[in-house]
């Protein structure tokens, strides 16, 4: 594939150099050399040089909020990362955060000779089931957990939450336990051979486990499986993330909850929110609980803003104020707890909150929990 290619797929060529993509975008608000309408300016006037060896070409968070207000529905997102499938041919990459370690990992994972040992926490208080026919997918979660120990955060405990909530639902859920990465951050920053071999992988231990659904509590696996793997590999099951299998058991009159006295706010998450149009099951959730108040953020639904970083790259100074801004919003709404249905939101905003950047600007403070948790401190048994 060439560039020509890739404006003829995403209709870049439709283009009216409106601006609107720019002037909505969230990183060219504090980026003010980050501009959508430039990119798509420079692969149509013939720059592609430019344009693929633009370390800028991976600061796009792939958010969708410039999708929504283009006149031409310019698949922009798409376009940079097929974009970034063609700088990586190059030998050109975004500069990854926290060393790398999360790329080096999905790479890992494609041996196929590579052992786990991705269930060491599971304990005797969880039931699972191999005769199951619905999978939790556990994702990168154990992997999560050691490197982001310094800002107090695990992901193994939205799992844990998930599959206790599962549990109490009367599920006993499949685990596999030589499942690997789904994928999505090779697929977004352009390793596409990574993601093909990560896929192909996935996708056979599922056809083997013969299940028939399978459960996400990361948005990104979820956005990964739905959307991304039928363009790769054969995947014949249902996929829906805990917030839609929540709100449907609520509607059956199939959860109950004990009362939690909270003001709360919901952090929308891309993946979950703009790039899938789940924003009311989590909402449904949050309010069937007594006791709890959900105030919304300025921005929130179609609206919200990103928590600042997608796949791990390019993480800079712009990134920080992205969610300063977010986090200045949870608190202005008087909440006391922020909920957030994807872990790497949760990252994220720890890191904020722990890290001032160099700006050493004041960023607000507030307890911050999954989803997931939110439901599994409230079902009762």
């Amino acid at each position: 594939m060439n560039l020509e290619d890739i404006i003829q797929e995403t209709k870049t060529y439709y283009c009216l150099e409106c601006g609107k993509c720019t002037s909505i975008c969230p990183v060219a608000r504090y980026d003010s050399s980050f501009s959508p309408r430039q990119m798509i300016e420079n692969a149509l006037l013939g720059f592609g040089d430019e344009l693929l060896l633009d370390r800028e070409l991976f600061s796009c968070l792939t958010c969708y909020t410039c999708q929504k207000e283009c006149p031409s529905d310019i698949d922009f997102p798409i376009f940079v990362r097929k974009a970034r499938s063609m700088a990586q041919d190059n030998g050109q990459h975004g500069v990854c955060a926290h060393s790398g370690q999360l790329q080096s990992l999905a790479r890992l994972m494609t041996s196929p000779t590579i052992k786990q040992k991705r269930l060491e926490w599971l304990s005797k208080e969880y039931r699972v089931s191999e005769n199951s026919d619905v999978l939790l997918w556990v994702g990168c979660a154990p992997y999560f957990a050691p490197i982001f120990e310094d800002i107090e955060f695990n992901a193994l405990d939205i799992t844990k939450a998930s599959l206790k909530t599962l549990n109490l639902l009367g599920i006993e859920p499949k685990l596999l336990p030589n499942e690997r990465c789904c994928g999505h951050d090779a697929l977004w920053t352009g390793d596409i051979e990574t993601f093909k071999k990560l896929a192909e992988h996935n996708a056979a231990q599922i056809k083997e486990a013969g299940v028939k659904k399978i459960v996400f509590s990361c948005p990104e696996g979820y956005r990964t499986f739905k959307l991304d793997y039928p363009n790769y590999v054969d995947l014949r099951c249902e996929v829906l993330h805990i917030s839609e299998l929540l709100a449907e058991k609520i509607g059956q009159n199939g959860v109950k909850f004990k009362e939690i006295k909270k003001k709360v706010t919901y952090q929308d998450p891309c993946r979950l929110g703009r790039h899938l149009g789940v924003y009311d099951a989590p909402r449904k959730v949050i309010e069937s609980i007594p006791g709890i108040e959900l105030v919304e953020m300025r921005h929130s639904g179609l609206e919200s803003i990103c928590c600042g970083t997608s796949a791990f790259t390019n993480c800079d100074s712009y990134s920080n104020m992205l969610r300063a801004e977010r986090l200045c919003e949870a608190t202005e709404t008087g909440a006391e707890l922020l909920i957030t249905a994807c872990p790497k939101c949760q990252t994220h905003f720890r890191c904020a909150m722990m890290d001032k950047g160099e700006e050493h600007r004041s960023t607000p403070k507030i307890e911050i929990m999954d989803l997931a948790n939110l439901v599994a401190n409230a079902i009762e048994k």
